[in-house]
């Protein structure tokens, strides 16, 4: 069942990363590239349209962190105790920081997204899309390592 659940959580994460990347790339620049390039077509989305699956793919993946943590902490985190390993435990506590900043997060980038858009929160919305693309990130890489070294060990 843990199996299910972290290919479940690992999919849900790669569509969130996927969708707050677009998304944030998109809003730093307005478009200039022509609409028919690859660049043009990636830049020229409709990015409001990212917001409420970018919040409910954020708190789905964090239920699902919830419910992965105590097998975590049974299985791994013991093991990169053993091995002194205390960098990649400290690693996994700032994920859990971050995750948590993120969640507090998503209430202002629901504000600054709030359809019609204000010119005047061009810059919130900015900043607050690329730190939850920064928190993502970090999150999905220190995870999936994490996970990897339990794996070889």
């Amino acid at each position: 069942m843990i199996t299910v659940l972290l290919i479940v959580h690992g999919l849900l994460a790669v569509a969130l990363l996927g969708a707050l990347t677009h998304q944030s790339f998109a809003v730093s620049r307005p478009p200039a590239a022509p609409k028919g390039t690859f660049v043009g077509r990636f830049r020229g989305v409709h990015t409001p349209a990212f917001t409420t699956v970018v919040v409910l793919l954020f708190v789905v993946t964090a239920l699902g962190d919830g419910l992965l943590y105590p097998q975590y902490r049974m299985d791994v985190r013991t093991t990169l105790e053993d091995l002194q390993m205390r960098a990649a435990n400290g690693v996994f506590e700032m994920k859990e920081h971050f995750v948590a900043v993120g969640l507090g997060l998503l209430p202002a980038y629901l504000v600054v997204w709030r359809t019609p858009l204000d010119p005047s929160l061009a810059t919130a919305r900015r900043a607050t899309t690329w730190m939850l693309a920064a928190i993502v990130w970090w999150s999905y890489l220190v995870g999936h390592v994490l996970n990897n070294i339990k794996g070889l060990l």
